[in-house]
């Protein structure tokens, strides 16, 4: 293998190896996977809020990250925000809920 070659080879392993660091995950930021991932969640819970008949009124956000689901926003009563962590819970992977809702 030549000088150049060798340089060629070494250049395009180090843009390899900072190109697949890029997508690698972090405490604040997600990876490509999980980012995709929680907002295949985000999707599920929003539909099952809105098929559940009671919760459906509610003015309720939703938002995920490395599957940790947020609630936030403002239902009528106590018992339609334990409605609606009971049915986020039930999601498939979601990982846990936090509870930001207010009541109105």
């Amino acid at each position: 293998m030549t000088y150049t070659g060798r340089y060629l080879s070494a250049a395009l392993l180090a843009f390899a190896l900072v190109s697949a660091s890029g997508c690698a995950s972090t405490t604040k930021q997600e990876g490509t996977g999980e980012y995709i991932d929680d907002t295949v969640i985000t999707t599920k819970v929003k539909a099952a809020i809105l098929n559940d008949p009671v919760l459906k009124v509610a003015e309720i956000n939703v938002e995920t990250f490395k599957g940790v689901v947020q609630l936030s926003g403002f239902v009528s009563t106590q018992a339609m925000s334990e409605k609606a962590i009971a049915v986020t819970r039930a999601v498939g992977g979601v990982k846990s809920v936090k509870n930001d809702m207010r009541i109105k």
